[in-house]
């Protein structure tokens, strides 16, 4: 971790006293909305934050480590909600550090306010884990220079920093391949989620992995975009059947391949005899859904709860070299690809 911007070069840039500048951090009176913007804007720049009550003793901790995660939701629809795995990331989160008697200070990041929340907590709290696409890579870097940062299920921020994530790859080049070789299918469609989403372009790529394998047709992108959604994937569906109607639909989440398959019944088409659907991250509502849903297994709970020990582990030796961890994925058979021995896994 890079050397510590001060208040006194906050300050400096800013043109004002180093106690507006401890106003401004907290919240304060006294100063005007253009010195608070300007202030604030050069903390962020250079990676500074206010320290907790028990950071300025060099021998203790706050006890609390941060979690960021993104706020999915769509302009507040209510239909446009975020990710349930996350739900499980947070679970193991505060199992690690409840372990260890620390809490976890959770925030979800959003729109333009998403950037000062995040600079925010990390003035509270120990370090933080940030996972994909909280804030931008430009703003951990800066979060980085103040504080531990355990990057969670973004491998394509700088090198250097902590980084926890599941092998999304080999899981979605495996859950394909196995509708290729043991189901002789040709004619195969990728629901993707957003674009700028590490996890996403992953899964796409081993999609296309196991396509090349197969020596069949590698798409440049995405047959469709499900936003990682129940909501968008039912959408995303509907629109692509609306074009053509493909033997197989990956999936690139469990939402997104739960929405695929009401798009189907509203279509009239039969899951697996005449379109097999896959999901990926194995949430609970896979087992419940007719046809029950095959998808891969990622670790959940064990990813919030690897990155959490990970930064524990960098708070004790802020000068080890970096930490990389990649859970390993597995393959669950089930009804919706057309097997008939549902719940095994097979390990990517």
């Amino acid at each position: 971790m890079a050397d510590r911007s001060t208040i006194y070069e906050v300050a400096r840039r800013s043109g004002v006293s180093t106690a507006t500048v401890s106003r401004v951090m907290a919240d304060g009176k006294g100063f005007s909305p253009a010195t608070r913007e300007r202030v604030r804007a050069i903390a962020a720049e250079l990676g500074w934050v206010p320290s907790g009550p028990a950071r300025g003793l060099a021998s203790r901790r706050s006890g609390i480590v941060g979690l960021l995660f993104p706020d999915l939701g769509r302009s507040g629809e209510a239909e446009e909600e975020s990710p349930l795995y996350i739900d499980q990331v947070i679970r193991g989160a505060e199992r690690a550090a409840t372990a260890v008697g620390d809490a976890v200070l959770i925030a979800a990041t959003q729109c333009a306010s998403g950037r000062e929340l995040a600079f925010s907590v990390a003035g509270k709290v120990d370090g933080l884990v940030v996972m994909a696409r909280s804030v931008s890579d430009e703003d951990i870097d800066a979060l980085a220079r103040s504080v531990p940062v355990v990057v969670l299920a973004n491998n394509r921020v700088r090198s250097g920093l902590d980084f926890v994530g599941a092998d999304n790859r080999s899981g979605a080049r495996d859950v394909t391949g196995h509708l290729i070789t043991e189901h002789g299918i040709r004619d195969l469609a990728f629901l993707g989620g957003p674009s700028e989403s590490p996890d996403s372009q992953d899964r796409f790529a081993g999609f296309c992995d196991a396509l090349a394998l197969a020596g069949l047709p590698v798409p440049g992108a995405p047959a469709a975009d499900g936003a990682f959604t129940e909501a968008g994937g039912d959408q995303a569906a509907r629109a692509m059947l609306a074009e053509r109607v493909p033997r197989a639909i990956v999936c690139g989440n469990d939402e997104m391949a739960i929405g695929a398959l009401g798009a189907l019944r509203s279509a009239r088409l039969r899951v697996p005899a005449d379109v097999v659907v896959t999901g990926f991250d194995d949430i609970a509502a896979t087992r419940h859904v007719r046809p029950a849903l095959t998808t891969v297994h990622q670790p959940m709970r064990e990813l919030g709860e690897r990155a959490v020990q990970v930064l524990l582990g960098r708070l004790s030796e802020p000068a080890g070299p970096p930490f990389t961890v990649v859970l390993p994925t597995e393959v669950v058979i089930r009804g919706s690809c057309g097997c008939r021995a549902p719940g095994s896994r097979r390990q990517a």
